[in-house]
């Protein structure tokens, strides 16, 4: 998961443009200027996800994005909202489909420029909920449960009017998001694992009455263990059909996963695509 939001500038370089724009209202946001994903964070944070960057966990996610870039009429272009150190962008331009970026973090996004092809993508330090980029995009998408860093209704209500005025008509928003695990969470219980290993252990609590919950990290190191907390907002998927509805986009697909499985009652989490109208 990632946060984002940031301040005012522009930075222009020969190869790419970096704008700064200033963060909103509800947003998980620290004294470090990039947020909880800062220097400390972004130094380990492929090694951590590892298992995300592998080739069948982002190879079907951007061919599906890259399939609905295509519109009538209009030439493929990408948004991604938390573009991080580029995880699905870089390959995504590399099949041919031009990514520009919305992130708080400056120290993730230099990480995505010492990579191959970094400085193709162009991207916009700020709030995703309402930083914009210029020009129209074909797909705009946001992945890895990033919607829930916006810790308000409000702000992920934002967050779709923010795509949808970046999308020409017809155009895809695209969230990949976890259900809610409540259903793992018995009577007096508030804590839900999601791993645990000889050196990391990371575990999920919960609010109920609000919707909140904090994601916790320990990590042990030569024998010393560091632990870090971030605060999300989970969201239900009828919840976001309405957020899209009130930005003036419908439901046009959700899966289980990027391979289209069906999404049922027991998946734990979806990939939903909704059309602007």
């Amino acid at each position: 998961m990632r946060a984002e939001g940031r301040d005012h500038g522009n930075v222009q370089t020969p190869d790419h443009d970096v704008k700064t724009q200033a963060p909103d209202d509800g947003y998980a946001t620290v004294d470090d200027p990039d947020g909880y994903f800062g220097e400390a964070v972004a130094d380990h944070y492929d090694e951590t996800s590892a298992e995300m960057f592998a080739p069948e966990t982002v190879d079907p996610a951007v061919a599906l994005i890259a399939e609905l870039a295509e519109q009538p009429e209009h030439k493929p272009r990408a948004l991604e909202f938390g573009v991080g150190t580029g995880r699905i962008a870089l390959p995504l331009a590399r099949a041919g489909v031009p990514v520009h970026g919305i992130d708080m973090s400056r120290a993730m996004v230099e990480r995505m420029r010492a990579k191959p092809g970094g400085d193709a993508i162009g991207v916009t330090i700020g709030d995703f909920a309402t930083a914009r980029a210029d020009g129209e995009f074909t797909v705009a998408y946001l992945v890895f449960n990033t919607i829930n860093n916006l810790l308000t209704q409000d702000a992920q209500v934002d967050c779709f009017r923010n795509a949808a005025a970046h999308l020409v008509p017809g155009g895809h928003f695209v969230v990949e998001v976890g259900v809610p695990a409540l259903r793992s969470l018995p009577p007096g219980q508030d804590a839900v694992p999601f791993h645990v290993g000889p050196d990391r252990l990371g575990f999920d609590t919960y609010d109920v009455a609000t919707q909140g919950m904090r994601s916790h990290h320990v990590r042990v190191v030569d024998g010393r263990a560091t632990h870090r907390s971030i605060p999300f907002r989970y969201v239900w998927p009828a919840e976001l059909d309405l957020m899209a509805r009130l930005a003036g986009m419908r439901l046009r697909d959700r899966w289980e996963d990027w391979d289209r499985r069906p999404f049922t009652s027991d998946s734990t989490r979806h990939v939903s695509v909704w059309q602007k109208d």
